[in-house]
């Protein structure tokens, strides 16, 4: 039996601060009740230099070669003019619902971008500023500057942050993401702009124009669809259908005629939105994605990959630049294994969690939960309990996850998981997978995930289509068919604290019922809320748990 996850060799990447290489492969195991929020096992201090590092790579993106990159400058000056620059009345003909952004801040605001904390924010809500990026900017927006100029990208908080009630959170998944159709748009519209009116719209130096030329010319190479709802996310499609208009050799080179007919591929039509995973989770798992697919390597080389295939990129350049760059890669990690998640009563009084109910909940959730989710030690049950405050009685003291990352078939909807077989080995074959030392194997189900910050990670399920922890908890049928994915704003409007998540039924915001794009109808294929029911149920199909029961089980997922 392998030890923990930390081999004793020096890393392969050339580190500058990290001390151990962590044990990427298939055969690594976790002891039970540790896990790698400090992944290359350094000093406090040295943890905590590797985490504001990372924290600023993962805002601005760190990946100088990445193949799309929008001149900043003359996109803020068609930004700021009116309907009638000729770029603008180009993205309107084609697309047909251009919002008409007037500013800089609208248009990230559709992106689902957030604000950045004040600096006064304390404790994991602390954000670290990249130095040399506008103060416009925000989080997941970043500036790349080469010898063209300034080019505005987006990074891995575009997808892996979200603004809860006013508070920007690191590592938690954005509920309202807008990241694969812009893709999806400036793939119809950015070939369509001759550059001789993008440079007289936007006012572009000879650079810029240089800069333009070049997303012009990658975008060619990226594919992608809109995801069914606002809120999920199609990063397998993307990367699977950019690979289709490349060559199928070991470094996807690009092909003129594959770029105007890419190979056939099933996830043009094969539904497989899902969501992103929380990054505090990384640290109590063996595995990566929903589905536990990637079975070994790093899961930040993984991302980096697809971000890329789905950005046009060379895959020589990128993989010179990852050898280049061991060091911004040992920082993302550390930063992505070392965020941890909110509480409650970071939001939320301790008073509105009863302490008693959460103490029956410990019992039931560990009879019905324990053995997938894993274990979750209190410090209520601690022989200090009676010295400790009202917060600090709800801490999660321990947890004790699987050794190994298991995959489990518990009947929900199964086309997230499918999807992996259509563009694997694709994915296998590369160059850049062997030298990474990630394999990608299709799996039956999915990971049980750590429940660490389950409250705020509304709606549940890979696939969104669970809006609370009562729903979680019901039977199919009596899960609401269709819920709005709206805004966390307003702690009293927006979340439902009885439940835990989404409003549902009447208590929806009126103003929500407009974003028809955000409204999820769980019939469809790939947006099913079926399964994960039989550890609720006895032989005879009826419900283990009265009613009061599950508040019980409820108030004790309040406090994880």
């Amino acid at each position: 039996m392998l030890t923990l996850i930390m081999g004793l060799a020096l890393s392969v990447l050339n580190p500058v601060h990290a001390s151990v290489n962590p044990d990427w492969s298939s055969e690594a195991i976790l002891i039970p009740g540790e896990d790698r929020a400090n992944i290359y096992q350094v000093s406090p201090e040295e943890l905590e230099l590797l985490k504001m590092n990372g924290y600023k790579h993962a805002m601005k993106y760190p990946v100088t070669v990445t193949g799309l990159l929008i001149p900043y400058r003359p996109l803020i000056n068609v930004l700021s003019s009116d309907n009638k620059n000729p770029v603008k009345e180009i993205i309107l003909a084609i697309t047909k619902s251009y919002a008409g952004f007037k500013s800089e801040a609208e248009f990230y605001e559709w992106l689902g971008l957030s604000k950045f904390n004040p600096i006064t924010a304390t404790g994991i809500y602390k954000m670290p500023r990249p130095e040399g990026q506008p103060e416009a900017l925000y989080v997941g927006a970043g500036i790349i500057k080469n010898e063209n100029g300034e080019g505005l990208t987006f990074s891995c908080f575009a997808c892996h942050s979200t603004s809860l009630f006013g508070t920007t959170v690191m590592g938690l998944t954005n509920k309202r993401p807008h990241s694969n159709k812009l893709f999806h748009m400036a793939r119809q519209v950015v070939p369509k702009i001759p550059n001789a009116i993008f440079k007289a719209s936007s006012k572009a130096t000879d650079g810029e124009l240089a800069m333009f030329a070049r997303t012009k010319k990658n975008i060619l190479s990226v594919d992608s669809v809109v995801p069914q709802v606002h809120g999920l996310d199609t990063s397998l499609p993307h990367t699977a259908l950019s690979l289709a208009r490349r060559n199928n050799d070991e470094y996807a080179t690009k092909n003129p005629i594959l770029e105007r007919f890419p190979r056939d591929n099933e996830l043009n039509t094969f539904v497989a939105d899902s969501k992103p995973m929380p990054w505090w989770n990384l640290k109590y798992k063996t595995r990566w994605l929903s589905d536990g697919s990637v079975v070994s390597g790093n899961p930040i080389f993984t991302n980096f990959l697809w971000n890329e295939l789905g950005r046009g990129t060379d895959l020589q350049e990128l993989e010179k630049w990852m050898q280049d760059n061991g060091k911004t890669i040992q920082e993302v990690t550390a930063a992505a294994f070392a965020t941890e998640a909110p509480r409650y009563t970071d939001f939320f009084p301790a008073s509105s969690i009863d302490l008693e109910r959460a103490k029956r909940g410990e019992k039931l959730f560990n009879q019905a939960c324990m053995k997938c989710h894993g274990e979750y030690q209190k410090a209520w049950n601690a022989d200090n309990a009676s010295e400790l405050s009202s917060v600090d009685l709800l801490v999660t003291t321990k947890v004790i996850y699987h050794d190994k990352t298991p995959v489990k078939d518990v009947g929900t909807d199964p086309n997230r998981y499918q999807a992996m077989k259509y563009f694997s080995d694709a994915l296998n074959n590369l160059a850049i997978s062997k030298w990474m030392k990630t394999t990608v194997e299709p799996q039956v189900g999915y990971v049980p995930p750590p429940l660490v910050g389950i409250w705020a990670r509304y709606p549940y399920f890979h696939n969104n289509s669970v809006p609370t922890l009562c729903a979680v908890l019901s039977k199919e049928e009596e899960r609401p068919r269709t819920f709005v994915l709206g805004p966390a704003v307003n702690k009293a409007t927006d979340f439902d604290q009885d439940c835990v998540g989404y409003p549902t039924g009447n208590k929806i915001p009126k103003e929500w019922l407009k974003d028809t794009d955000a409204t999820i109808d769980t019939k469809k294929p790939g947006l099913r809320n079926i399964g994960h029911t039989k550890m609720f149920l006895d032989e005879a199909g009826r419900e283990k748990f009265t009613v009061d029961q599950k508040k019980d089980i409820i108030h004790f997922l309040k406090t994880l």
